[in-house]
Parts: structure tokens; sequence; C-alpha cells
């Protein structure tokens, strides 16, 4: 854990302002604005970027993320420049429950991964790009995106360890097991042998 720099008042603000930059439902935004329709009656219903690609935009889905990767990112850095560590902590797991649960679509929004993703790159770059690397190669291997997903979030606290001082390493278990969480579903589907494959319905 980072050493308590901010005061209670300054942590709470972060926690706010994190988890409103995290709820704001780019993949939702950016299918109204391109036209492909209403992602919650599309596909799975997910506000994510796995849903958008089944809009058959890639363009749409690389842009959401993008922008999903970076809200978390900036939550990040807006809390570390203006506070400190542990108000960058904070906004990380403000920002991905934001993005997981959004007040503006009755706390029902996506599962976190471009968010997560987003988050470390922010918080270590190091340890995003090997979870990010973790994520194309388990994905090339299954062809099921939640599948990367689960293997990068799992293989994140692994990545802490091996990469930093270990001052993340609760932050990594947190957001780790959110994620296992928020994919509860998708592991049902993985094992029952009925998750889609990337690029399928």
């Amino acid at each position: 854990m980072p050493l308590l720099e901010s005061t209670n008042e300054q942590l709470i603000l972060w926690a706010v302002l994190g988890y409103l930059l995290g709820s704001i439902p780019f993949g939702l935004i950016l299918a109204r604005v391109m036209g492909l329709g209403n992602l919650r009656e599309i596909g799975s219903g997910n506000i994510g970027a796995t849903n958008v690609l089944r809009t058959g935009s890639k363009s749409a889905a690389a842009l959401t993320v993008i922008l999903d990767g970076a809200k978390g990112a900036v939550a990040i850095l807006l809390a570390r420049a203006f506070a400190g560590e542990d108000a960058a902590q904070i906004a990380a797991v403000a920002a991905f429950l934001g993005h997981c649960f959004p007040i503006w679509l009755g706390f029902k929004g996506g599962k976190g991964v471009a968010t997560f993703m987003g988050i470390w790159l922010a918080l270590d770059w190091r340890v995003g790009i090997a979870c990010c690397l973790t994520w194309l190669v388990a994905a090339a291997i299954w062809r099921i995106s939640s599948v990367g997903a689960l293997v990068a979030a799992a293989f994140s606290i692994v990545w802490i360890l091996l990469l930093t001082s270990g001052s993340t390493v609760a932050l990594g278990v947190i957001l780790a097991v959110l994620v296992f969480w928020r994919h509860s579903t998708n592991l049902a589907r993985i094992k029952a042998g009925t998750e889609p494959k990337i690029g399928k319905s």
C-alpha cells in the first residue's frame, strides 16, 4: 500500500471524480453517434468493446477500447498530479467501479477490461504493457476475449510482484477479483463450452 499522503476529504473527492470519469459509457455513446444502434439490444447487451465489435464496426470497437482505457488512466493521472499516490489508487478502483456500475445506466455497465488495462498503464506502464501482452497471447490462443481478460487479470499479480516494489499488490488483488466477479457468467459459459469466440455473435 502507498503512504497515506492525502486528507480524507481529498480521497473522497478523487473517489467521486474517479467514479464519474469511469462511468462515462463510451461504447454506448459511440454506437449511437456512429449509427450502429442501441448496444443494449445487440449481442450480450454489454457496453464494452467486445459487444461494440458485434455491430460490425472494428473502428468503433477500437475507439471504445481506447476511450474506456483512457478514462481509467486520466482519473489516476489527475489524482496523482493533484493529490498523491494514495489518491491515485483510490481513483483507480473508483473508475473501475464507475465503468461496471455507472449511475447513468441504472448501475448496469461493462465488465471493465479496457478500463483495467488503462488503469495499469497509468499506475505502472510496465505492468500495463505486461497485462496487455498477456491478454493478446491468451486471446490469440483461445480465441475468446473473456479468457484473455481473465488470464491477464490473474497474471497482473505476478507482473506486479516481478516488475514493481509491490506497493500496488493490494490494489492488484482487488481489481483482479473484481474482473473475475464481473466475468462470472463468462466463466460459466467457458466451462460449458458455449462462450462465443472473437468476431462471432
